[in-house]
């Protein structure tokens, strides 16, 4: 196998996640490429040495622009807050290597067409995490959608609940909370939750042309941990839009922090003229089926048990009826990174399709801002 260098810019989360896919990946899926864990970079050195050393790394960075100069680096592993994204990336496609980056893809459309074109003017390969593709139950919904099996789509609903932000005593900012901070996350649950449940909406059902949304913003001061100051909170809690599709289907989502009981609940249902599907998140190995076409003795929904070697990804790992989980959506992502770098053919969703949702969360808060309806900017 050929060694593909790897500089992980972010040990959280998420960079937890990343590194744990590159170190599988390769025992269960037959790859040409093989990701070496390089570098792992971050501003606190005993915290990114720490990380580096359970993690695998073989050396660290405290400054990402000496990460991205090392010849040694071949791919740029974006893992840090959103209003780092771009810069990060622009310099890493200047220096010609190969970009994975978090999401959502830019602070706002504005920055992440411009890391697109240097991605696309570099000619570079790239990726956004958006991993909830990747759930082989996901991927079996895609496979039925395009093969008619629901014929014309009529609606798309989906939400992503959450409960962890209700205590008005939770303060804003730092290492911990930036999610919560408007000048690092550039919005709330609508670029963080929302954008999920938007990027898989236009790989399953096409672009959006429009949106009306509403915004709200519960507990409007919280203490930043920075300042030690209350500060004015400028990030949404709950977002909640209409939207219509270019096929013509009508779109409803909702995302919040403050659905009491919901610690990470995401859903989505597609109807269609025969059939519908959908998917939850917390049974995320299932993918429920109503076919309309069956005899009515025998007509309603159907849990499917996405476990069999013919079903997405699953012949890679256990035996038929073995279930899998969160943490290998992330797996199939890098393993299908380094499939598009040996076939070709670039794997997706790459900065192109990071940018269209990009636009539709901008066109959420401007549609939210205004209280119009707001047309959605369209990748060309």
């Amino acid at each position: 196998m050929k060694p593909l260098r790897i500089g992980i810019i972010g040990y959280g989360f998420m960079g937890r996640a990343h590194s744990n896919a590159y170190r599988k990946v390769t025992n269960f899926f037959d790859l040409e490429y093989h990701p070496v864990l390089q570098a792992a970079c971050a501003r606190d050195e005993g915290k990114v040495k720490a990380f580096a050393e359970r993690w695998g790394y073989a050396s660290i960075e405290t400054d990402w622009r000496k990460l991205i100069a090392r010849d040694d680096i071949d791919v740029i592993d974006i893992a840090v807050p959103n209003n780092l994204h771009a810069e990060m990336a622009i310099a890493a496609a200047k220096a010609g290597k190969m970009i994975l980056c978090e999401k959502p893809l830019g602070f706002n459309a504005k920055d992440a067409e411009k890391m697109t074109a240097a991605v696309e003017k570099a000619k570079v390969a790239n990726m956004v995490w958006y991993n909830y593709r990747r759930c082989p139950a996901v991927v079996l919904a895609k496979q039925l959608i395009d093969e008619g099996k629901l014929g014309r789509i009529f609606h798309y609903r989906a939400n992503f609940l959450q409960d962890w932000t209700i205590s008005a005593d939770l303060p804003q900012g730092g290492a911990a909370l930036w999610r919560l901070d408007v000048k690092a996350a550039g919005s709330g649950v609508t670029g963080d939750l929302l954008a999920h449940c938007i990027d898989t909406a236009l790989w399953l059902n096409g672009g959006i042309k429009d949106v009306n949304a509403m915004t709200e913003t519960f507990i409007k001061e919280r203490k930043h941990n920075l300042t030690g100051k209350v500060e004015k909170v400028g990030i949404d809690d709950a977002c909640a839009f209409l939207c219509h599709f270019n096929n013509g289907s009508l779109g409803l989502f909702e995302s919040t922090r403050y659905a009491r009981g919901h610690k990470a609940l995401y859903t989505f249902e597609v109807n269609g003229e025969h059939a519908s599907l959908k998917w939850d998140l917390h049974d995320l190995h299932r993918l429920q089926w109503f076919d309309h076409r069956d005899p009515g003795i025998v007509r309603g929904w159907r849990s499917i048990h996405v476990s069999d070697g013919d079903q997405p990804y699953m012949k890679n790992w256990w035996v038929p009826g073995l279930q899998i989980g969160y943490e290998h959506s992330f797996v199939h992502q890098v393993a299908d990174f380094l499939k598009g770098l040996e076939t070709g053919t670039p794997a997706r969703p790459n900065f192109r399709d990071g940018l269209a949702t990009d636009y539709v969360v901008d066109a959420i808060l401007a549609s939210a801002k205004s209280k119009k309806w707001t047309k959605v900017k369209q990748v060309k």
